[in-house]
């Protein structure tokens, strides 16, 4: 049987999450993120040079990126450089499997 809370506490985890779903919600931006993973930081034109779109596209999705919270963004010069920034991200996600596991499913 599973905890009646569950659904309360689980609807606060996923509101938390909402940004980073919608930031991560199309592939263009699934493949930047995949591409910065092992990267220190990349400007636009590195990361355009391996996703096959123009670079106002490239930026349009870098942008968004950025305000759902997963990147940082560092003025080198007149270049400005891109890292991920997915800690409190990736604590989110293990916060909402964990409860899952431990609280809603706590025998399975």
């Amino acid at each position: 049987m599973t905890n009646p809370n569950c659904n309360e506490k689980a609807i606060d985890i996923f509101l938390k999450l909402s940004p980073y779903f919608q930031g991560l919600g199309d592939p263009v931006r699934q493949q930047i993120v995949a591409l910065l993973i092992d990267k220190e930081s990349m400007n636009v034109t590195q990361i355009a040079e391996h996703i096959p779109m123009s670079r106002p596209t490239v930026s349009h999705h870098l942008k968004i990126l950025k305000q759902a919270g997963l990147l940082q963004v560092q003025k080198k010069g007149t270049e400005m450089y891109y890292r991920l920034e997915i800690t409190e991200a990736i604590g989110l996600f293990k916060q909402l499997v964990m409860f899952v596991e431990e609280e809603c499913y706590p025998n399975e």
